[in-house]
């Protein structure tokens, strides 16, 4: 089975088994990995950003235009960030390296005092 390993806020590495077919966001919750997904995976919102390796990056999917406009929602963007929902794992993704942002942005929290 696929492996993914996961850098946590406070720098620690958590290397979890990547069931096929399911997102970098499921593999997170079944793992107890701090990865919110305000949205369950929805596309509607962009908290679970995460920054995926330089050299991992080629290795996925291109980001669609939705998920690209999720991700300027993001805290943190950088170069390699993408949505943990639309990291669909596969075989050729073994050994991916994700490192959690520092901070989320969840836009879909209600505002009403």
């Amino acid at each position: 089975m696929p492996h993914i390993t996961f850098v946590q806020r406070d720098g620690s590495t958590k290397t979890v088994e990547a069931p096929l077919g399911l997102s970098v966001l499921e593999i997170a919750h079944k793992n107890d990995i701090d990865l919110e997904g305000a949205c369950e995976g929805s596309l509607a919102c962009s908290t679970c950003h995460v920054i995926v390796s330089e050299g991992d990056f080629d290795r996925l999917d291109i980001a669609t235009e939705a998920e690209e406009d999720m991700l300027d929602l993001a805290f943190g963007l950088t170069a390699t960030s993408r949505l943990g929902c639309q990291i669909i794992m596969r075989e050729e993704l073994d050994g991916l390296t994700v490192s959690l942002p520092k901070a989320t942005r969840n836009m879909m929290v209600d505002k009403k005092a």
